[in-house]
């Protein structure tokens, strides 16, 4: 079965930092740009970030850019999202999503894009609070 697992979701105080892991099961992420995605109670879902399959071009949004950083390695099969200077606004529920994009220097995270991201992890809660 293929799928991808979140983890590394976890309650941590405003001005923290946590590290979320994707990690695909049952195939390899190599030809698969990912997306990190989040969603708070009563929003919409929101793109944060991603990144292409050999990780040279990264795309961020406005409202996290300077403060989480995407990575990934393929020789793990992992991506990561590195998350700094947490906010209460922050809070969510975030998902990482994966796109066979083998060649593209590029990926997208705007609702077009969302509905072309072919496998969805479960998601990981991610709390800011003191």
């Amino acid at each position: 079965q293929l799928q991808l697992v979140e983890s590394g979701g976890d309650l941590v105080q405003p001005g923290g930092s946590l590290e979320l892991s994707c990690t695909g099961s049952g195939f390899s992420l190599v030809e698969y740009a990912i997306g990190w995605f989040r969603q708070a109670p009563g929003k919409g879902r929101e793109g944060l970030s991603c990144i292409v399959v050999n990780g040279t071009i990264t795309t961020y949004s406005a409202a996290i850019k300077g403060r989480f950083t995407i990575a990934r390695d393929n020789a793990k099969n992992t991506v990561y999202l590195q998350m700094n200077s947490l906010k209460p606004d922050d809070s969510a529920v975030y998902y990482c999503a994966a796109v066979a994009l083998p060649k593209a220097s590029y990926c997208g995270l705007d609702h077009g894009w969302q509905m072309r991201y072919q496998y969805w992890g479960q998601g990981t809660q991610v709390t800011v609070s003191s």
